[in-house]
């Protein structure tokens, strides 16, 4: 085995910037997602150095989004370490924990990406495992799974936390039941990937669960497992939150409504719970002795309100860059309400030429104008304006070598 080497260091989004190139198959980089871990970095690079070089070569890159020393931690630490360490500090942390990851896999230059966290819940040992498992397997992805026979959840403190371990667990598998076949964690934050099936430009990450995000959108041909035991929280304290819980179900609401149909499926139901909001507003304000038919306008627009709030968090949250929140405000009632302009007269017309009873003549236009209040909040609201530039990536420090 040669020693992994390192190529010159450049600025963040020089195309020929490469954390390292290693001559033989099966050498792996390290993924290590940080935010104010600095009291893990020496026991995990401790814990590496015992493990993994002496088995395959490998190269550490920690992508940090720390506010505390964790870069200078790691600096200090990586002096003793026998492999290639480097530091990306960035100084927006776009997508969580998971953006860090995809900033992390178009960087390594390895043939295989383990993604492991810093906190040592993951054990370093098991690195050549991962590895060794896809080289024999053939595998595109390996997964490290609490929930194999050998594997534990040990290090989840709390029935609180376990159950909604295994809730998040079975609503992911449940949506997503092809594209999950062959995973029983998909919650798992530890595991091995080829970096040639990685589709970096096609992710979307949001939050902590990048392993879901891979799994759906870059769809690995072939999967294999390994056991392990998820281990206590070496130092410092869990960044999972409510926060990340409901990004999480964000997240999955983006992945499984990525196909037209589908966004045009949750559409529609978005839609029909409007009817919530506006038949209560309608109440209070003929209760209040407002005349029922600018009542009628007025309670239209608390669903309006409602529909937009909804489909911004959980349709097309990622299309939300290319025009300000008014606009898209703005152009979503307008299409709301223009919708009640644009149905009377279809029914009227269905009735008139086409001889239709009233109720199926008002179920047709209701069909016809939701068609085309989905493909106009489509292109009208959500598609980018011809020529607009996309938002810049977040800035970050230039790739540090830290040893």
């Amino acid at each position: 085995m040669t020693t992994p080497r390192r190529t010159g260091a450049g600025e963040l989004g020089d195309p020929e910037l490469t954390v390292g190139q290693v001559a033989e198959p099966g050498a792996v980089t390290l993924v290590v997602p940080t935010f104010n871990e600095s009291g893990n970095i020496r026991e995990l690079l401790r814990r590496l150095t015992e493990s993994v070089p002496s088995q395959l070569p490998c190269e550490v890159l920690f992508v940090d989004d720390s506010t505390d020393d964790t870069p200078e931690v790691i600096r200090d630490a990586a002096q003793d370490c026998p492999f290639p360490v480097a530091v990306l500090h960035r100084e927006e942390p776009v997508g969580g924990l998971g953006g860090a990851v995809v900033e992390g896999l178009k960087r390594a230059g390895s043939d295989w990406v383990v993604v492991m966290d810093a906190d040592l819940q993951h054990p370093p040992a098991l690195v050549p495992e991962l590895v060794r498992a896809g080289e024999s397997s053939g595998a595109d992805l390996v997964v490290a799974s609490r929930y194999l026979p050998g594997g534990s959840r040990e290090g989840l403190a709390g029935g609180y936390r376990v159950a909604v371990s295994r809730g998040a667990t079975w609503l992911a598998k449940a949506l997503f039941p092809r594209r999950l076949r062959g995973i029983s964690d998909p919650m798992s934050g530890f595991f091995a990937i080829r970096r040639s099936v990685v589709a970096a430009d096609e992710l979307q990450p949001l939050g902590y669960k990048i392993l879901l995000e891979l799994a759906v959108r870059c769809r690995p041909e072939t999967v294999a497992e390994v056991p392990f035991v998820f281990r206590d929280r070496f130092a410092g304290e869990s960044k999972s939150t409510a926060r990340e819980g409901m990004r999480f179900l964000s997240h999955l609401s983006g992945l499984r409504t990525a196909s037209a149909a589908a966004r045009m499926a949750a559409f529609g139901l978005i839609g029909l719970t409007g009817f919530l909001p506006n038949l209560a507003a309608l109440h209070l304000l003929v209760a209040g002795g407002m005349h029922y038919l600018p009542a009628e306008i007025v309670a239209n627009q608390f669903g309006v309100v409602w529909n937009f709030l909804l489909i911004e968090v959980l349709l097309f949250r990622e299309r939300r860059r290319h025009r300000h929140w008014a606009d898209r405000f703005g152009r979503f009632a307008l299409l709301a309400n223009a919708d009640l302009l644009l149905r009377i007269p279809l029914i009227a017309l269905f009735v008139a030429q086409w001889g239709m009873a009233v109720l199926p003549a008002t179920a047709l236009a209701l069909l016809t104008t939701f068609v085309v209040r989905f493909a106009a909040t489509e292109a009208l609201v959500y598609l980018p304006r011809r020529g607009a530039p996309g938002r810049g990536r977040a800035g970050a420090r230039a790739l540090d070598t830290a040893r």
